[in-house]
C-alpha cells in the first residue's frame, strides 16, 4: 500500500497539469478527476485483493502449463522408449527372417544336391540294368544260335552217318561206346 501511495505522489508531482501551473486540486480540472478515479479504481482493486487473485490465477495457469509440459515430456520419453523398442523388435524380426531365408536357401540347395545325387545313382543303376539286359539278351542269342548250330550239326552228322554207315559199323560203335562208359565208371 505504501508503494502505491508513493507512485501516486510521484505521478502528481510529474503530472503535466501540475507543471503547467494553476489549481490542480480542483474538481474543475479533468486531469485531477481522472487521477482521483484512477486512484479509487486502484484502491478498489487492492481492497478486493485483485492483484493477488490475478497472480494466483497466473500461478495456477503456470503450474497447469508446467504440469502439462512435464506430462508431455514424460509422454515423449515413453514414446521414444516405445519407438526404440519397436525398432529393436523390427530389427530382430528382420534378422530372424534373414536367418530363415538363408536356412531355406541352404536346405533347398542341399535338397537339390541330394536330388542330383539320387538322379545320378538312378541313372547308373538303370545303365547297369540295361547293360545286364543287353548282356543277357546277347548271351541268350548266342546260346540260341549255338543250340541251332548244334541241332543243325547233329542233323547233318546224322544224315552223313546214316548214309555212310553200315549196320556192322553201327554195332561196333555201340560196343566201343559201352566199353568207354564202363571204363570211365569203374
Amino acid at each position: 500500500m505504501r508503494l502505491t501511495f508513493s507512485v501516486l505522489i510521484a505521478g502528481l508531482v510529474a503530472s503535466p497539469a501540475f507543471a503547467a501551473g494553476g489549481a490542480f486540486f480542483s474538481l474543475a480540472n479533468t486531469d485531477f478527476i481522472v487521477l482521483l478515479g484512477f486512484l479509487v479504481f486502484l484502491g478498489v482493486l487492492l481492497y478486493f485483493k485483485v492483484p493477488s487473485l490475478l497472480f494466483g490465477m497466473l500461478d495456477k495457469r503456470a503450474d497447469g502449463i508446467q504440469s502439462e509440459l512435464d506430462e508431455a515430456r514424460a509422454l515423449r520419453e515413453e514414446a521414444q522408449t516405445l519407438l526404440a523398442s519397436y525398432e529393436r523388435k523390427q530389427q530382430e524380426v528382420k534378422d530372424q527372417a534373414d536367418r530363415i531365408v538363408t536356412a531355406a536357401k541352404a536346405e533347398a540347395n542341399e535338397a537339390a544336391d541330394q536330388a542330383r545325387a539320387d538322379l545320378d545313382k538312378s541313372i547308373v543303376r538303370r545303365l547297369a540294368a540295361a547293360e545286364e539286359q543287353i548282356a543277357s539278351a546277347k548271351a541268350a542269342a548266342i546260346k540260341e544260335v549255338r543250340d541251332q548250330a548244334i541241332v543243325i550239326a547233329i542233323a547233318a552228322a546224322k544224315d552223313v552217318i546214316a548214309k555212310k554207315m553200315t549196320a556192322a559199323d553201327g554195332n561196333a560203335l555201340i560196343d566201343s561206346a559201352i566199353a568207354d562208359v564202363d571204363a570211365k565208371l569203374h
